[in-house]
């Protein structure tokens, strides 16, 4: 794209100019320019080293992408991940957190990181030319990390205020609950925080066991985007990477045991809360099913709604036109949370109409069900046009396509590109909905979940009813 532009641009000048001189050679096309590709290389300790590069870019995204999350956790150390994240940054054996500082502020980069219940990422975004010096400040805070006890006990404190914050945030609650109840007594069920008493009783032993099983090069990709090339970064990983241990069971994995979903519900009643919080979820697909991006385009059917928006009486969802008429909702959208063998489907509803919920969650469910019967061909194809926009304009900036890498490559061991993921979105049709619905969502067990002035919310029984019969 960046080489049409400038081509382009060159042409104008030329027009402007009055310029009449033939061209001996036709006009760039798309088959004439060259797209990105991502490489990727495997080096001598089991290390996946990964690029997309762009000539044309002046920064750079490095970053280091670790099969582990809070899902490799037992009850007694959930929380470790995430505790680790903060500790990364807190001095190496090489560095003080005050010169870690220091330096990343020099060359003017940004270094974060963050954790899920089943990756933890580290990375950074600088100039191109220091892309270097970022893989080597990624390599250090990775492996050498002091973990000193001061630097621990300081770090509880940050924690639990962190937690508090997403107390208040009360999507993050209901999901939180949802896993909860959907994954009971396994540990995709848990926080990816910990509890309040793990913060507070994790020690630095923990810390070091849990990068000890977790922080293997197998388990781990570097990814570059951008004004850096693939041969470099590999050297990059042999020089700085080559040190670290493989996993000691070559066959070893947290996920080696597929969690059971179970149909239950969790209820928080709140009548102080203005607005009830209601979560409906099935089980769904994994990162690697062939469903996977079918399941994506019936969550698109289904989409997202909010009534303070100025097109809120006009979307094309048929449940954003019920709800809209009869003041059901505040908002809705519905989602698809996939993981490396299971997943979550359904709806996340918000209505300060709390004496109508048992309307809300019939219709909503009918939607589900309707997925299954008599969804259309144009809705569809309206849903995939949404879809694919959604999954380009996601792909925009060098940390985003070393975000999709990285995801991609340690959740299924390959990258679609672009190019692929649009062509597999564009060839899937209504009847593949249709059927991906009823094998998935009709009459199958429902996780339910309502936070607030839920006194209304039908009983469980209705609900997983109402998923099971065509009474609508």
């Amino acid at each position: 794209m960046a080489s049409r532009l400038m081509f382009s641009r060159a042409l104008g000048r030329q027009v402007g100019r009055g310029l009449t001189r033939k061209f001996s050679r036709p006009f760039a096309s798309e088959t004439t320019l060259s797209q990105p590709i991502t490489r990727s290389t495997l080096i001598s300790n089991g290390l996946t080293v990964a690029t997309e590069t762009n000539p044309y870019a002046q920064t750079a995204t490095v970053g280091v992408w670790i099969d582990a999350g809070s899902r490799a956790e037992t009850s007694k150390n959930n929380g470790a991940a995430h505790f680790l994240e903060h500790m990364a940054f807190k001095g190496t054996k090489n560095r003080s957190q005050h010169q870690l500082e220091l330096f990343i502020e020099n060359i003017g980069a940004h270094l974060n990181a963050y954790t899920s219940r089943e990756q933890t990422v580290y990375y950074a975004k600088t100039f191109k030319h220091d892309a270097a010096s970022a893989v080597e400040i990624l390599s250090d805070i990775l492996q050498n990390s002091t973990l000193e006890e001061s630097a621990v006990e300081r770090e509880r404190e940050v924690i639990l205020r962190e937690q508090e914050e997403v107390d208040k945030l009360l999507d993050e609650v209901v999901f939180d609950h949802l896993h909860a109840t959907a994954y009971q007594g396994h540990s995709l069920g848990r926080t990816i925080l910990g509890p309040k008493e793990n913060i507070l009783s994790l020690k630095r032993e923990d810390l070091v066991d849990y990068i000890a099983k977790n922080y293997t090069a197998d388990r781990m990709v570097l990814v570059g985007t951008g004004g850096i090339e693939h041969d470099e970064l590999v050297k990059l990983a042999e020089k700085h990477f080559a040190s670290l241990p493989a996993s000691s069971n070559a066959l070893f994995s947290p996920y080696v045991e597929k969690p059971p979903f179970t149909g239950s519900e969790i209820r928080v009643r709140n009548d102080e809360l203005p607005q009830a919080h209601i979560a409906l979820a099935v089980e769904s697909v994994g990162w690697t099913s062939p469903d996977y991006y079918t399941m994506l385009v019936a969550q698109a059917v289904i989409g997202t709604w909010d009534r303070s928006l100025g097109a809120a009486p006009h979307a094309s969802s048929r449940l954003s036109h019920i709800v809209h008429k009869h003041h059901l909702a505040n908002s809705y959208h519905a989602f698809n949370t996939s993981y490396s063998d299971t997943g979550l489907f359904g709806i996340y509803l918000v209505s300060e109409n709390k004496t109508h919920l048992d309307d809300l969650v019939h219709f909503a469910c009918k939607e589900l069900w309707r997925l299954h019967t008599s969804v259309t061909e144009a809705e569809v194809e309206r849903a995939k046009q949404q879809l694919k926009a959604s999954l380009l304009l996601n792909l925009d900036g060098t940390t985003a396509v070393a975000e999709d890498i990285g995801r991609q490559l340690i959740t299924t061991g390959k990258r679609h590109s672009p190019k692929e993921v649009e062509s597999i979105v564009s060839n899937i049709t209504a009847s593949d909905v249709r059927r991906c619905a009823g094998e998935y969502i009709w009459d199958s067990d429902v996780a339910v979940v309502g936070v607030g002035p839920v006194e209304c919310l039908p009983d469980y029984n209705r609900v997983r009813g109402d998923m099971a019969t065509n009474r609508f």
